[in-house]
């Protein structure tokens, strides 16, 4: 009882709010499924990280010897240390990604680079509303659509808003069903959207299929050495997936290891969700700035698929630039309802599909260039 009434005297009204942002968390994982895997341990997390003298960031041991609680020890050794969850998250994402569509359509790989305007955008209006670079830059890989990049790219830019960032990034993939049908409405007519496109898919070796994780690491490596670590370990999950004599390892990778990394990274993120660092007006700021690289990223895709259609007879469906984002196949599956919604007989799913893992190279090369940029200016 006396442990009771201590813990309610040392509770803080910020802590409070956290307990009300776990709640919405857990809230939105379970009744409305969006990313429940992530969502619900970060939510859970962030009401244990909040408990007054929680022993999940601080123990004492028999002895009075202190030591890090368990929150504390996974963020230090998975990510402050080595950021070694978010990168081997990548292994299974590169698992689960089939790149036929995008080998059998190379253009759309253009939409890929075209989606990550919003990155870009974020870092110059994070930066015009005060944050310093590393944090601007940080703030902007929100933009990304792409958790992991996003929580990689702030803690090798040492940011301090690492858990706003996190909730932000995987909130608004979440989100995406809600977001992107308000985004590319915005900047297309209805005449647009109902755009047919033939769907003619070349045949895609096996030995391209094998080869194209191997060029796009040495390319990608050297263009931005940087990005080494994300690019690399994405491709290295699609060679598993398409050497073909390792398909048990596939599954693993795909199922076994994603989820359970996914869970860890959930609970870890969680350390930097404590009130006295999430409760202020600059997470409110990050949630704002999220939200519009996430528009602009839509936006930016959809403006260079018309663009392009300027230059050709046969017109692209311009929807399919706003599926270049990293949200797969969140994205794809959107902008194919939207088709179906405009014209119940137009199918461009194949095409939205090529794009959007597109966008999964792009939104990690982009993570690389903005370390590049920001390391050699700083």
């Amino acid at each position: 009882m006396e442990f009771l009434i201590e813990g309610i005297m040392a509770l803080t009204w910020k802590q409070v709010v956290m307990y009300a942002v776990g709640i919405l968390l857990i809230w939105l994982a379970i009744k409305k499924e969006y990313e429940p895997s992530l969502l619900l341990p970060m939510g859970f997390g962030a009401i244990m990280v909040n408990l007054p003298f929680s022993g999940v960031l601080d123990q004492v041991l028999q002895g009075g010897i202190e030591s890090h609680g368990i929150i504390e020890w996974l963020f230090n050794v998975g990510i402050d240390a080595s950021e070694a969850m978010p990168i081997l998250l990548f292994i299974g994402i590169g698992a689960m990604i089939d790149f036929g569509p995008l080998l059998s359509n190379p253009v759309m790989f253009l939409f890929g680079a075209g989606a990550q305007f919003g990155i870009f955008a974020a870092v110059l209006l994070a930066a015009l509303l005060g944050f310093d670079l590393k944090d601007a830059a940080s703030i902007g890989i929100i933009g990304a659509a792409d958790g992991p990049t996003s929580i990689l790219v702030s803690q090798i830019m040492n940011s301090n808003y690492i858990g706003p960032i996190a909730v932000a990034a995987y909130s608004y993939m979440a989100l995406v069903p809600i977001i992107q049908p308000a985004a590319i409405k915005l900047v297309t007519t209805k005449k647009e959207r109902r755009i047919h496109m033939d769907y003619n898919p070349q045949n895609v070796s096996r030995q391209m299929r094998i080869a194209f994780p191997i060029v796009v690491t040495i390319v990608v490596g050297m263009i931005a050495p940087t990005s080494v670590a994300l690019v690399g370990f994405l491709m290295f999950g699609n060679l598993i997936r398409e050497c073909g004599v390792l398909g048990t390892m596939s599954d693993t990778a795909q199922n076994n290891l994603a989820n359970l990394i996914t869970l860890l990274l959930g609970i870890t993120i969680s350390f930097s969700m404590q009130a006295e660092n999430f409760v202020t007006f600059q997470t409110i700021m990050i949630m704002v700035i999220g939200l519009f690289a996430f528009v602009m990223d839509t936006i930016g895709g959809v403006l260079l698929a018309k663009f392009i259609n300027l230059f050709l007879k046969k017109k692209i469906n311009p929807m399919i630039g706003g599926a270049g984002i990293s949200a797969f196949p969140m994205s794809s599956r959107v902008v194919q309802k939207i088709a179906m919604q405009e014209d119940p007989s137009n199918v461009i799913l194949m095409h939205a599909a090529g794009a959007n893992v597109s966008g999964q190279i792009a939104s990690v090369i982009a993570g690389g260039m903005i370390i590049n940029l920001v390391t050699s200016m700083l």
